[in-house]
Order: C-alpha cells, then sequence, then structure tokens
C-alpha cells in the first residue's frame, strides 16, 4: 500500500489539496514523501524474503544466508548517514535487533547448521566466507 501511495503521489496530493473534499489534514510534506518512499526501500528486503519463504519448497540450509543478508542491507543503511533519514535508522536498528533475537535461536537448535553443512552448495564454505570464527564452524 505504501507503495501505491509513492507511486501515485501525484494524485494523492491532488485530492488531498482540494479543500472542498475535507481532506487536507492528510496531505503530506516533502519530508514525509521523502520517508514514504526511503520505507518502501527498506520494507522492499522483508517482502522480498516473505515471498522467497512463502514459495513452495524453502528449506533450512537457506535461512541463515538470508538472515544474513537482511542484517546487511539493515547495517547499510543504518551506518549510511547519508542515504536515510534517521527515523527510518533508527527503525532499521530496532529491525535489526529483532532480527538478531531470531538469529540467535538458531544457535539453540543444531538443525540449521546441519542443514547447512550437508547442502551441496553451502557445505562449511559458508561459514569461512561469512568470517564465522574456528570454533563456531568446529561447531556447526
Amino acid at each position: 500500500m505504501l507503495n501505491f501511495a509513492v507511486e501515485y503521489r501525484k494524485a494523492i496530493d491532488t485530492i488531498t489539496d482540494r479543500r472542498r473534499l475535507g481532506l487536507g489534514m492528510f496531505v503530506l510534506s516533502d519530508e514525509e514523501w521523502v520517508l514514504a518512499k526511503q520505507l518502501c526501500e527498506v520494507l522492499r528486503i522483508l517482502k522480498h524474503a516473505t515471498q522467497f519463504f512463502s514459495r513452495g519448497m524453502p528449506n533450512l540450509a537457506v535461512v541463515i544466508p538470508a538472515m544474513d543478508h537482511i542484517d546487511n542491507v539493515f547495517t547499510t543503511g543504518i551506518i549510511n548517514t547519508h542515504m536515510l533519514d534517521p527515523a527510518i535508522r533508527a527503525a532499521l536498528s530496532l529491525a535489526k535487533k529483532t532480527l538478531n533475537r531470531y538469529y540467535s535461536l538458531t544457535d539453540r537448535s543444531e538443525t540449521y547448521r546441519i542443514a547447512m553443512v550437508l547442502h551441496p552448495r553451502y557445505k562449511l564454505e559458508y561459514f569461512k566466507g561469512a568470517d564465522w570464527e574456528d570454533e563456531w564452524i568446529t561447531a556447526a
């Protein structure tokens, strides 16, 4: 829905600007439109992840790489102060904290690591490429 609003900004601005419709209180400022666009971009990664995991055959071996990718996107958004508004970066920090809480739950289940090690594409190379500590790789 937010994507729709950003895409049809001109029409929404026109409708909310008409006094006779009484929608003036819903007019968004230019800054609010910038925030809406940035929020759309940030939420896109979560939309794609949801669609990916809603497919017919998701498997455990892709959970950790997907979470790592989302974490990288969030971290980039938080660090890059020129790219996003401080409010969006603060929201990303909270989202990253939530993601990390779920990521830590994968440590409680050996199933994720076993699935990764047995997967022909990943094996132990994924953990090495992700800069896991040697003792974590050995434990996996």
